[in-house]
């Protein structure tokens, strides 16, 4: 737990984040939940949803676990395998006609909605790295593009294989968690409407997830690629005597404090 936590300031650091890197685990049995964890159903007497829990976490450094009960959105219930899919989902009006010109494309989304084994998790718990009392299963960070950038180029430092993954407008905290523990590789999610409506998600951000087991990597290939120029903040490129408008050329001329040919 000391390496996680230290990984955690590490996380920050590296690449200048304004919100937690979290740790997410997917809990098996309710006796996992750590004891200062924030049940919001029991706690506040009113549920919420994954998106809003996992903003509680990262901006507001809490423990949170949400099992079914504590559930508002119905997707993380669909997809952390929590309850088993409706026919109205699978039939596709999770999305038509809202979302798609028809009740096919909506089954389409309904047959590739990543979803775990029903019954084998009852919820998840979310906090941040940095304080996390748990093993996490993966790490969950909000970036924007260029400390994407830098997570990729870190990731890609083991193997040199690129990323591939699913992306999709739904359910942002399915994407961002489902296929990692699915997959036991990275994960890139964009972050939904409702992660933007109701849990404060920047119009900047994108989400990269990592397991647990590659996070050693992560953060080795964080560590070298920095030795070769690649961090935050970015180096710019200054170019001497760059080219000026001819306004400026001409009071640089008429004050006679630029001498030789050098200066343009």
């Amino acid at each position: 737990m000391t390496s996680l936590r230290e990984y955690g300031e590490e996380l920050e650091r590296r690449l200048r984040l304004w919100s937690f890197p979290l740790a997410i685990k997917l809990l098996e049995k309710e006796d996992e939940i750590p004891p200062n964890a924030y049940r919001p159903l029991r706690d506040s007497g009113h549920r919420l949803s994954l998106c809003q829990a996992y903003q509680i976490s990262r901006r507001g450094g809490r423990t949170v676990a949400m099992l079914k009960e504590d559930m508002w959105c119905p997707e993380p219930v669909i997809g952390y395998g929590l309850e088993e899919p409706p026919e109205y989902f699978m039939e596709g009006y999770n999305r038509y006609p809202e979302d798609v010109e028809t009740l096919e494309a909506g089954r389409h989304y309904a047959e590739e909605f990543p979803r775990l084994p029903v019954g084998k998790y009852v919820g998840v718990v979310s906090a941040p790295l940095k304080e996390a009392n748990f093993e996490p299963d993966l790490v969950l960070i909000y970036c924007n593009p260029n400390q994407l950038n830098l997570l990729l180029l870190a990731r890609e430092y083991k193997d040199g294989y690129s990323l591939k993954c699913a992306i999709s407008s739904h359910a942002a905290c399915v994407y961002a968690v489902v296929p990692v523990i699915q997959r036991s590789e990275c994960q890139v999610a964009v972050p939904c409407r409702g992660d933007h409506r109701v849990a404060l998600a920047e119009s900047d951000e994108i989400i990269f997830s990592v397991p647990r087991k590659k996070l050693d990597d992560l953060i080795a290939g964080l560590r070298h690629v920095e030795k070769y120029g690649s961090k935050l903040p970015d180096e710019c490129i200054i170019h001497p005597e760059h080219q000026q408008r001819e306004s400026y050329k001409k009071l640089a001329s008429m004050m006679k404090y630029l001498k030789g040919e050098g200066s343009r």
